[in-house]
Protein backbone atom coordinates (compact mmCIF):
# COMPACT_ATOMS: atom_id res chain seq x y z
CA UNK A 1 0.00 0.00 0.00
CA UNK A 2 1.23 3.50 -0.86
CA UNK A 3 0.48 6.22 1.68
CA UNK A 4 -1.43 9.12 0.14
CA UNK A 5 -0.08 12.16 1.97
CA UNK A 6 -0.92 15.82 2.19
CA UNK A 7 1.63 18.41 3.29
CA UNK A 8 0.73 21.56 5.24
CA UNK A 9 3.07 24.56 5.12
CA UNK A 10 5.02 24.76 1.86
CA UNK A 11 7.95 26.82 3.17
CA UNK A 12 11.74 26.48 3.07
CA UNK A 13 12.04 23.24 5.04
CA UNK A 14 9.30 21.59 2.99
CA UNK A 15 10.92 22.55 -0.32
CA UNK A 16 14.51 21.86 0.76
CA UNK A 17 13.94 18.56 2.55
CA UNK A 18 10.45 17.06 2.56
CA UNK A 19 9.59 17.23 -1.14
CA UNK A 20 12.90 15.71 -2.35
CA UNK A 21 12.75 12.99 0.33
CA UNK A 22 9.18 11.97 -0.53
CA UNK A 23 10.07 11.84 -4.21
CA UNK A 24 13.05 9.59 -3.47
CA UNK A 25 11.44 6.73 -1.55
CA UNK A 26 8.78 4.10 -2.10
CA UNK A 27 5.62 3.69 -0.05
CA UNK A 28 4.46 7.31 0.12
CA UNK A 29 3.06 9.72 -2.47
CA UNK A 30 2.38 13.43 -2.08
CA UNK A 31 -1.09 14.13 -3.48
CA UNK A 32 -2.00 17.48 -1.89
CA UNK A 33 -0.55 20.66 -0.40
CA UNK A 34 -2.19 23.16 1.92
CA UNK A 35 -0.46 26.55 2.07
CA UNK A 36 -1.54 30.15 2.35
CA UNK A 37 1.21 31.55 0.15
CA UNK A 38 2.52 28.78 -2.10
CA UNK A 39 1.43 26.15 -4.62
CA UNK A 40 2.76 22.63 -4.97
CA UNK A 41 3.49 21.29 -8.44
CA UNK A 42 1.60 18.28 -9.76
CA UNK A 43 -0.66 18.00 -6.70
CA UNK A 44 -4.01 19.35 -5.55
CA UNK A 45 -3.64 22.66 -3.69
CA UNK A 46 -5.73 24.03 -0.83
CA UNK A 47 -5.65 27.20 1.28
CA UNK A 48 -5.63 25.36 4.60
CA UNK A 49 -5.77 21.96 6.30
CA UNK A 50 -9.55 21.99 6.72
CA UNK A 51 -10.09 22.47 3.00
CA UNK A 52 -7.55 19.74 2.23
CA UNK A 53 -9.22 17.24 4.55
CA UNK A 54 -12.61 18.06 3.03
CA UNK A 55 -11.32 17.76 -0.54
CA UNK A 56 -9.21 14.60 -0.14
CA UNK A 57 -11.45 11.93 1.34
CA UNK A 58 -8.93 9.14 0.71
CA UNK A 59 -5.94 10.93 2.27
CA UNK A 60 -3.97 8.61 4.58
CA UNK A 61 -1.49 10.96 6.25
CA UNK A 62 -0.78 14.60 6.95
CA UNK A 63 2.73 16.11 7.10
CA UNK A 64 2.90 19.27 9.20
CA UNK A 65 5.63 21.79 8.36
CA UNK A 66 4.11 25.00 9.76
CA UNK A 67 5.65 26.99 12.64
CA UNK A 68 5.47 25.21 16.02
CA UNK A 69 3.03 27.75 17.45
CA UNK A 70 0.19 26.40 15.29
CA UNK A 71 1.24 22.78 14.94
CA UNK A 72 -0.78 21.40 17.86
CA UNK A 73 -4.17 22.50 16.56
CA UNK A 74 -3.39 21.24 13.06
CA UNK A 75 -2.16 17.89 14.35
CA UNK A 76 -5.24 17.50 16.53
CA UNK A 77 -7.50 18.28 13.57
CA UNK A 78 -5.74 15.69 11.41
CA UNK A 79 -5.75 13.02 14.11
CA UNK A 80 -9.46 13.53 14.78
CA UNK A 81 -10.01 13.02 11.04
CA UNK A 82 -8.32 9.63 11.38
CA UNK A 83 -5.10 10.59 9.58
CA UNK A 84 -1.57 9.51 10.42
CA UNK A 85 0.55 12.56 11.32
CA UNK A 86 4.19 13.40 10.59
CA UNK A 87 5.45 16.33 12.70
CA UNK A 88 8.42 18.43 11.60
CA UNK A 89 10.62 19.25 14.58
CA UNK A 90 10.03 20.56 17.17
CA UNK A 91 6.85 18.48 17.44
CA UNK A 92 5.03 21.19 19.39
CA UNK A 93 5.46 24.45 21.24
CA UNK A 94 5.22 22.67 24.61
CA UNK A 95 5.74 19.22 26.08
CA UNK A 96 2.09 19.00 27.14
CA UNK A 97 0.97 19.53 23.54
CA UNK A 98 2.96 16.52 22.35
CA UNK A 99 1.72 14.39 25.24
CA UNK A 100 -1.88 15.29 24.42
CA UNK A 101 -1.34 14.45 20.74
CA UNK A 102 0.22 11.11 21.67
CA UNK A 103 -2.80 10.20 23.79
CA UNK A 104 -5.15 11.22 20.97
CA UNK A 105 -3.22 9.21 18.36
CA UNK A 106 -3.44 6.13 20.59
CA UNK A 107 -7.19 6.64 21.02
CA UNK A 108 -7.64 7.04 17.25
CA UNK A 109 -5.46 4.07 16.38
CA UNK A 110 -3.20 6.06 14.06
CA UNK A 111 0.49 6.94 13.81
CA UNK A 112 2.06 10.05 15.32
CA UNK A 113 5.70 10.65 14.39
CA UNK A 114 7.88 13.33 15.98
CA UNK A 115 10.65 13.56 13.39
CA UNK A 116 13.89 14.42 15.18
CA UNK A 117 15.82 14.51 11.90
CA UNK A 118 19.31 14.99 13.36
CA UNK A 119 19.06 11.62 15.10
CA UNK A 120 19.18 10.10 11.61
CA UNK A 121 22.45 11.76 10.64
CA UNK A 122 24.83 9.18 9.24
CA UNK A 123 27.24 8.80 12.18
CA UNK A 124 24.81 9.04 15.10
CA UNK A 125 24.09 5.30 15.41
CA UNK A 126 27.79 4.42 15.40
CA UNK A 127 28.49 7.13 17.99
CA UNK A 128 25.72 5.76 20.21
CA UNK A 129 27.14 2.24 20.06
CA UNK A 130 30.68 3.48 20.85
CA UNK A 131 29.53 5.51 23.86
CA UNK A 132 27.44 2.62 25.22
CA UNK A 133 30.67 0.70 26.01
CA UNK A 134 32.34 3.57 27.86
CA UNK A 135 31.92 5.91 30.81
CA UNK A 136 31.15 9.46 29.73
CA UNK A 137 33.27 12.03 31.58
CA UNK A 138 32.45 15.27 29.77
CA UNK A 139 30.48 16.55 26.77
CA UNK A 140 30.93 19.84 24.93
CA UNK A 141 28.36 21.02 22.36
CA UNK A 142 28.97 23.91 19.96
CA UNK A 143 25.99 24.65 17.68
CA UNK A 144 26.61 27.92 15.85
CA UNK A 145 24.97 29.04 12.62
CA UNK A 146 23.74 32.07 10.68
CA UNK A 147 20.04 32.75 11.22
CA UNK A 148 19.93 35.01 8.17
CA UNK A 149 20.91 32.09 5.96
CA UNK A 150 18.66 29.40 7.45
CA UNK A 151 15.55 31.42 8.31
CA UNK A 152 15.17 34.27 5.81
CA UNK A 153 11.85 36.10 6.10
CA UNK A 154 10.56 33.94 8.95
CA UNK A 155 9.47 36.27 11.77
CA UNK A 156 7.74 33.44 13.67
CA UNK A 157 11.09 32.16 14.96
CA UNK A 158 11.47 35.32 17.06
CA UNK A 159 7.96 35.22 18.52
CA UNK A 160 6.79 33.49 21.69
CA UNK A 161 6.74 29.75 21.00
CA UNK A 162 9.11 30.13 18.05
CA UNK A 163 12.11 28.80 20.00
CA UNK A 164 14.67 31.31 18.69
CA UNK A 165 18.14 29.75 18.68
CA UNK A 166 16.67 26.58 20.16
CA UNK A 167 15.07 25.87 16.76
CA UNK A 168 18.47 24.62 15.53
CA UNK A 169 19.76 23.96 19.04
CA UNK A 170 17.12 21.32 19.68
CA UNK A 171 18.76 19.30 16.90
CA UNK A 172 21.88 19.02 19.06
CA UNK A 173 19.73 18.05 22.04
CA UNK A 174 17.99 15.39 19.97
CA UNK A 175 21.37 13.83 19.16
CA UNK A 176 22.52 14.17 22.77
CA UNK A 177 19.47 12.38 24.17
CA UNK A 178 19.90 9.65 21.55
CA UNK A 179 23.60 8.85 22.07
CA UNK A 180 23.65 9.16 25.89
CA UNK A 181 21.56 6.51 27.65
CA UNK A 182 21.39 8.31 31.00
CA UNK A 183 18.84 10.98 31.93
CA UNK A 184 20.13 14.52 31.45
CA UNK A 185 19.38 17.48 33.72
CA UNK A 186 19.59 21.21 32.97
CA UNK A 187 21.47 22.87 35.85
CA UNK A 188 21.54 26.46 34.62
CA UNK A 189 21.09 28.49 31.46
CA UNK A 190 21.74 31.99 30.13
CA UNK A 191 19.52 33.16 27.29
CA UNK A 192 20.51 36.17 25.17
CA UNK A 193 17.35 37.88 23.95
CA UNK A 194 17.64 40.85 21.55
CA UNK A 195 15.80 43.94 22.74
CA UNK A 196 13.50 43.82 19.68
CA UNK A 197 12.74 40.07 19.81
CA UNK A 198 10.87 37.64 22.06
CA UNK A 199 13.14 34.62 21.65
CA UNK A 200 16.86 34.09 22.25
CA UNK A 201 19.58 34.57 19.66
CA UNK A 202 22.12 32.82 21.87
CA UNK A 203 22.03 30.37 24.78
CA UNK A 204 24.58 28.79 27.12
CA UNK A 205 23.46 25.72 29.05
CA UNK A 206 25.14 23.81 31.84
CA UNK A 207 23.76 20.29 32.07
CA UNK A 208 24.79 16.97 33.56
CA UNK A 209 24.16 13.27 33.12
CA UNK A 210 22.62 11.34 36.00
CA UNK A 211 26.07 9.98 36.88
CA UNK A 212 27.52 13.50 37.05
CA UNK A 213 29.29 14.05 33.73
CA UNK A 214 29.28 17.75 32.85
CA UNK A 215 27.66 18.90 29.60
CA UNK A 216 28.51 22.42 28.42
CA UNK A 217 26.44 23.73 25.53
CA UNK A 218 26.65 26.89 23.42
CA UNK A 219 24.00 27.79 20.86
CA UNK A 220 24.57 30.91 18.74
CA UNK A 221 22.71 32.29 15.73
CA UNK A 222 25.27 34.95 14.77
CA UNK A 223 27.99 32.87 13.14
CA UNK A 224 28.89 33.74 9.57
CA UNK A 225 31.08 31.74 7.23
CA UNK A 226 31.42 28.00 7.91
CA UNK A 227 28.75 26.72 10.28
CA UNK A 228 29.56 24.73 13.43
CA UNK A 229 27.52 21.71 14.54
CA UNK A 230 29.82 19.76 16.88
CA UNK A 231 29.34 17.38 19.81
CA UNK A 232 32.56 16.33 21.57
CA UNK A 233 32.48 13.48 24.10
CA UNK A 234 35.32 12.59 26.47
CA UNK A 235 35.17 9.11 28.00
CA UNK A 236 37.36 6.83 30.11
CA UNK A 237 38.43 5.08 26.91
CA UNK A 238 39.00 7.84 24.41
CA UNK A 239 37.31 10.78 22.75
CA UNK A 240 34.59 11.17 20.14
CA UNK A 241 33.66 14.09 17.92
CA UNK A 242 30.44 14.26 15.95
CA UNK A 243 30.63 17.14 13.49
CA UNK A 244 28.69 18.46 10.48
CA UNK A 245 25.46 17.87 12.39
CA UNK A 246 26.23 14.20 13.02
CA UNK A 247 27.38 13.18 9.54
CA UNK A 248 31.10 13.00 10.39
CA UNK A 249 32.56 10.89 13.21
CA UNK A 250 36.06 11.12 14.63
CA UNK A 251 37.42 8.77 17.30
CA UNK A 252 40.57 9.99 19.06
CA UNK A 253 41.01 12.48 16.22
CA UNK A 254 40.78 9.97 13.38
CA UNK A 255 37.91 10.15 10.89
CA UNK A 256 35.82 6.97 11.07
CA UNK A 257 32.86 8.05 8.95
CA UNK A 258 31.98 10.94 6.68
CA UNK A 259 28.72 10.66 4.78
CA UNK A 260 26.27 12.94 2.95
CA UNK A 261 23.07 14.19 4.55
CA UNK A 262 20.30 11.61 4.07
CA UNK A 263 18.27 12.33 7.21
CA UNK A 264 14.90 13.03 5.62
CA UNK A 265 14.76 10.02 3.28
CA UNK A 266 15.62 7.80 6.27
CA UNK A 267 12.85 9.43 8.30
CA UNK A 268 10.27 8.91 5.60
CA UNK A 269 11.19 5.24 5.34
CA UNK A 270 10.62 5.01 9.09
CA UNK A 271 7.30 6.83 8.77
CA UNK A 272 6.14 4.30 6.16
CA UNK A 273 6.97 1.47 8.57
CA UNK A 274 5.26 3.20 11.49
CA UNK A 275 2.09 3.71 9.47
CA UNK A 276 2.09 0.06 8.43
CA UNK A 277 2.19 -0.88 12.12
CA UNK A 278 -0.04 2.01 13.29
CA UNK A 279 2.76 2.75 15.77
CA UNK A 280 3.71 5.95 17.60
CA UNK A 281 7.17 7.53 17.87
CA UNK A 282 6.86 10.82 19.74
CA UNK A 283 9.80 11.25 22.13
CA UNK A 284 9.73 14.50 24.13
CA UNK A 285 13.22 14.32 25.70
CA UNK A 286 14.82 17.09 23.57
CA UNK A 287 11.78 19.33 24.04
CA UNK A 288 11.90 18.85 27.83
CA UNK A 289 15.48 20.11 27.95
CA UNK A 290 14.49 23.26 26.04
CA UNK A 291 11.53 23.78 28.37
CA UNK A 292 13.82 23.39 31.39
CA UNK A 293 16.28 25.90 29.92
CA UNK A 294 13.53 28.48 29.53
CA UNK A 295 12.19 27.72 33.01
CA UNK A 296 15.48 28.01 34.89
CA UNK A 297 17.35 30.29 32.48
CA UNK A 298 18.58 33.78 33.27
CA UNK A 299 17.49 36.17 30.53
CA UNK A 300 20.30 38.44 29.39
CA UNK A 301 19.07 41.33 27.22
CA UNK A 302 21.31 42.06 24.25
CA UNK A 303 21.38 44.54 21.40
CA UNK A 304 18.60 44.67 18.82
CA UNK A 305 19.03 42.28 15.89
CA UNK A 306 17.89 43.06 12.37
CA UNK A 307 17.36 39.86 10.41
Amino acid sequence: MTIRAGLVGLGKIARDQHLPAIAKIDGIELVAVASRNAQGEGVNNYPDLGAMLAGESDLDAVILCQPPQVRYHAARQALLAGKHVFLEKPPGATVSEVEALTALAKAQGVTLYASWHSRYAAAVAQAKAWIAERKVERIDIQWREDVRHWHPGQPWIWEAGGFGVFDPGINALSILTEIVAEPITVLSAELEVPSNKQAPIGATLQMATASGAAIDTVFDWRQTGPQTWDIAVETDKGSLLLSEGGNTLRLDGEVQMKAPDEEYPVMYRRFVRLVADKAIDADTAPLRLVADAFLCGRHCPTAAFED
